[in-house]
């Protein structure tokens, strides 16, 4: 599948295109990198994220997983950039009251992460996780990129 790395802030990036869509973004980099304007188009619009404030994203993405997760995915889509909502938000936005923690297993199975911006999603009283590399120091690197105020 064609793959493209952005060498972003918090680490190489690869995102990977199938078919004319996004569906992949790993925190890693990988070799034999091809490039298609689609690709082009992300890591462009990854580099306004990081260093000219961009906010939103304007890519086809279709993440694999099932109807939960699709469901929690798009709603994190709906998480304005600097504010944040609890895994028990996210629930109740979804029909699913009390199924927070099935919203903690979906953010961490998120396959196309900052662009799903599931570090926008906390525990109540904490940041919760975060499952892409460097773990919870990247999620509050992306979070005061958007400047949400991180209290100690």
């Amino acid at each position: 599948m064609p793959h493209a790395v952005y060498d972003s802030p918090v680490g190489p990036l690869t995102v990977v295109e199938e078919d004319g869509v996004i569906t992949e973004l790993r925190f890693e980099d990988r070799p034999d990198v091809s490039t298609t304007p689609l690709l082009a188009a992300a890591c462009e619009q990854l580099y306004g994220y990081f260093y000219c404030g961009l906010r939103a994203f304007e890519l086809p993405l279709r993440p694999a997983g099932t109807e939960f997760q699709q469901a929690i995915w798009d709603a994190m889509l709906r998480i304005p950039p600097g504010q944040v909502r609890t895994y028990g938000e996210l629930a109740a936005a979804v029909g699913s009251p009390g199924a927070a923690r099935a919203v903690g297993g979906a953010c961490g199975k998120n396959p196309i992460p900052v662009l799903i911006p599931c570090h926008r999603v906390i525990a109540g009283d904490h940041l919760g996780g975060y499952s892409g590399a460097g773990g919870l120091a990247t999620k509050s690197a992306l979070l005061q990129l958007e400047g949400y105020l991180l209290c100690a």
